[in-house]
């Protein structure tokens, strides 16, 4: 099983969202997840990568991937198994954030959401695994 993530980048997320999201992974790995598939920008990926790294010890099996929308960008190797490039090299650059996003939701299985406003890319990829009909679990309503 996949998973993505979608949340704002710029938002200070409480303790108590940690913990959702470190609980939802968990059970998420107990379900048979087993790939990851991150941003790699701003705090909610942050706090995300940083929390599949954290369930990587108890279930070394688990993968964690930054999914890069640019080819030459540099990453933090403690966070990820590795990184994976989608087919976007005939992409402009100014979408290649947002494409990027809607790859992850259509290889992913299950979406874990925080967005508390409706506009920036957050927004615009929980609108589009709506669209998609993705599961999706949000750590907002939880």
């Amino acid at each position: 099983m996949i998973v993505t993530f979608c949340g704002h980048g710029d938002e200070t997320y409480p303790d108590a969202i940690r913990k959702k999201l470190n609980d939802t992974i968990e059970e998420l790995i107990r379900q048979g997840a087993d790939e990851f598939l991150l941003g790699g920008y701003g705090k909610f990926d942050q706090m995300a990568a940083t929390a599949v790294k954290a369930q990587k010890k108890k279930y070394p099996h688990i993968k964690s991937v930054l999914v890069v929308p640019y080819i030459n960008r540099s990453f933090d190797k403690e966070l990820y198994d590795y990184s994976e490039y989608p087919p976007l090299e005939n992409t402009p650059k100014r979408f290649a954030v947002l494409k990027r996003n809607e790859y992850m939701v259509n290889r992913s299985d299950i979406v874990i959401v925080y967005v508390s406003h409706s506009w920036g890319g957050a927004a615009k990829t929980f609108d589009y695994a709506l669209r998609k009909k993705k599961k999706m679990i949000n750590l907002a309503e939880i």
